[in-house]
């Protein structure tokens, strides 16, 4: 009887001027690794252009962990870089370094995706607030309650803080992660959505959960709306992007406007309800729907919004948070 090779998987992490996550997270990881039923390790690629999280893995010195060091900004850049390093492996998964991994949560996706063969195969990422209970505004927004689906469901797209990707699939394909969204965000939706479009097969694993932990600093309103509006920023120019020729791309954007019209009635709506009845809950949601529709119909003509945009003199101390930008853990 012929033996059944390995499975080879590599786990990725994005880092830019976060070693408290790193001190964080990579034990887990390696726990991670050392039960997953398959050759695995980790990988770090760190972004900071000053190479700053190479003291911190080599003093962590586990053989299961390797550093790369990536200096083009973006996590874009970050991300291709962790796909060239993982072409002799089966499949690559995507954590963020300010996430941690459920129970057996590497196990589960490596399982399911054997299981399946699937292009790629994704899961839940739960919030966690580090500062305690936030404005009860932001709880109600609901932009922190992330979708949930069953076990096996396709899905169009994927965020990249939980997912695994089928490295012969991708490369079958020729798809990597686009670097004009490298300080933008979105370089996860454009990736993914086209991957779908050509024929590729997302599922979800309900069981393969992990935690996010939400700083202070994005707690607030103001965060909010902010993601609200670059998220939604995304989705409208990946849409226009994808679109295959002139034609296809005057009929998106109508399209994109009319939701933003819908959306923004709808929103403000809610908003004056919510205001009228003293009902947070409307109020939120509906300002989080308004600040969506602005994005969606801006997206369309070609307005893009810069989330991880580095400044030329900006210091560790004052950065934000995010895969792009530095901040607390």
């Amino acid at each position: 009887m012929t033996q059944q090779r390995q499975i080879s998987v590599i786990v990725a992490v994005a880092t830019f001027r976060r070693p408290d996550c790193l001190a964080r997270v990579l034990p887990q990881l390696v726990e991670q690794v050392a039960s997953a039923g398959a050759t695995a390790s980790v990988l770090v690629v760190d972004n900071d252009p000053d190479g700053g999280a190479a003291q911190y893995v080599r003093r962590f010195a586990s053989p299961v962990v390797r550093y790369v060091h990536e200096p083009h900004p973006g996590i874009s850049a970050a991300r291709n870089r962790a796909l060239d390093e993982s072409r002799s492996a089966d499949a690559v998964v995507f954590i963020d370094d300010d996430e941690e991994p459920g129970p057996q949560w590497l196990t589960t996706l490596v399982e399911r995706w054997t299981d399946w063969r699937c292009a790629a195969v994704t899961g839940p990422v739960v919030a966690t607030f580090d500062g305690g209970p936030p404005d009860p505004w932001v709880v109600a927004s609901g932009v922190f309650d992330r979708r949930r689906h069953v076990t096996g469901e396709s899905l169009r797209g994927a965020a990249s803080n939980n997912l695994l990707l089928d490295i012969a699939q991708l490369s079958g394909l020729g798809l990597r992660f686009d670097d004009s969204y490298g300080l933008t965000g979105g370089s996860d939706t454009r990736l993914t959505h086209e991957l779908v479009a050509r024929g590729g097969v997302i599922r979800w694993v309900d069981e393969a959960e992990v935690v996010d932990h939400i700083p202070v600093g994005r707690a607030t309103r103001s965060w909010v709306l902010k993601r609200s509006f670059r998220t939604s920023n995304d989705w409208s120019r990946v849409a226009l992007d994808l679109a295959p020729g002139r034609w296809s791309r005057l009929r998106e954007r109508a399209d994109l406007t009319a939701r933003g019209i819908v959306r923004v009635s709808r929103g403000a709506r809610h908003w004056l309800l919510g205001t009228f009845l003293r009902d947070m809950n409307r109020r939120a949601r509906g300002a989080v729907e308004v600040v969506e529709a602005a994005g969606v119909t801006l997206g369309a003509y070609g307005y893009v919004a810069s989330e991880y945009r580095r400044a030329a003199a900006q210091s560790r101390s004052t950065t934000t948070a995010g895969s792009g930008a530095a901040g607390a853990c």
